[in-house]
């Protein structure tokens, strides 16, 4: 299930307050700034950093775009 576009609009990273990128294969927000993957469950952003889990370096690269 996707985010809605204009909730990822207005949803920024709770540790970095950088903007986040929807990464819809996986289903998490990505946030290139703390390196931090958000889950997204049933359409629902979860927002908080001890559900969030580190970006591998892999991951993080394909950020860079």
């Amino acid at each position: 299930m996707a985010v809605d576009s204009k909730l990822l609009e207005l949803l920024v990273c709770p540790v970095s307050k950088a903007s986040l990128r929807y990464q819809a294969d996986v289903d998490e927000l990505w946030c290139r700034a703390s390196g931090l993957a958000y889950p997204v469950r049933d359409g629902i952003p979860v927002m908080l950093e001890s559900e969030a889990r580190e970006l591998t370096a892999a991951e993080r690269e394909t950020l860079k775009d």
